[in-house]
């Protein structure tokens, strides 16, 4: 008898060692990504002066200032302007691309890794790329537009176009990511589905539509959720191309937080544009969830 109650002591005693395993990753998260986040907060409450080195609490009013501000609330809406537009074109054309080049070949090989190429170079290789095909003088973009006789454009030059521009390049960046992505989960689809659909005289719209993208929602969630925050945090385009202007047209507020905090020296006001970012990014990929949750069929 109490050799059982050993046995069942040992059985129900913890074993540590698992805990000390994940403890160095553990440590790591605590400290380069919880503290700073908690410490963000704590310095959006504050008002920061590194000539005199003198932190004054003001309570909230960072936050009503930057409601007040008629040039933050713009780059809330140049924000918003660029993701959604960048989001759902470069969502759909990469969804009608992919379902093209699901095609067995070598040239569609090809094809398939000359369109991922753009993902894989640096933003700001790419941002100088188009820097130049967007130049007004000489740029490739606007002698395609001259060879064909329509008025040029004066692209990262105007505020009217400004923002278009930016969300050109990241259309462009994003793109082969995306079509590989959906291109991978297509491979995962049956083939005999398919084959029974095309049995059926169903057109390839209705195919894509009824089967393609009920199947691949998993696949298509991910895509959105990652493309969503991705054009929230936009910044090295915006630097490299823009600067956010002209006259604060493509500031994001990404870098408007890195001009506030790191060219105006503002630490408090950057720090309150840091946390509402954090709140809308939270806000956002909770509603994505919420909203397609009962949309996407895991299988």
């Amino acid at each position: 008898m109490p050799k059982e109650r050993t046995n069942l002591t040992r059985s129900h005693r913890i074993d540590y060692r698992p805990f000390l395993y994940i403890l160095p990753a553990l440590i790591g998260c605590l400290v380069f990504t919880v503290y700073p986040v908690i410490y963000l907060f704590y310095l959006s409450l504050y008002k920061v002066d590194l000539l005199s080195n003198t932190w004054k609490f003001v309570d909230v009013q960072n936050y009503l200032s930057l409601a007040q501000s008629q040039d933050f609330l713009q780059v809330l809406r140049n924000s918003f302007f660029y993701s959604f537009f960048t989001v759902s074109i470069s969502c759909t054309l990469s969804l009608i691309l992919a379902v093209l080049l699901n095609r067995p070949g070598k040239l569609h090989q090809f094809v398939q890794t000359a369109v991922f190429t753009p993902h894989i170079i640096p933003l700001v290789s790419i941002s100088l790329l188009w820097m130049w095909m967007m130049d007004k003088d000489y740029g490739l973009l606007n002698m395609i537009l001259q060879s064909l006789h329509l008025p040029t454009l004066l692209w990262i030059d105007s505020p009217a176009t400004s923002l278009m521009s930016l969300i050109l390049v990241a259309i462009w960046k994003s793109l082969g990511f995306n079509i590989l992505l959906i291109i991978a989960g297509m491979h995962a689809i049956p083939i005999p589905v398919l084959e029974a659909a095309r049995l059926d005289s169903a057109n390839p719209v209705r195919i894509v539509t009824k089967i393609i993208i009920p199947l691949l929602s998993p696949t298509l969630f991910f895509m959105l959720t990652v493309n969503i925050i991705s054009s929230l945090q936009v910044f090295d385009s915006v630097k490299v191309l823009t600067s956010g202007g002209p006259a604060n047209s493509s500031n994001v507020l990404v870098y408007w937080i890195y001009q506030t905090g790191f060219e105006f020296y503002k630490f408090g006001e950057a720090s309150t544009g840091a946390v509402i970012l954090f709140v809308i990014v939270s806000i956002v990929t909770i509603a994505n969830f919420l909203i397609l949750r009962s949309r996407v069929h895991y299988h």
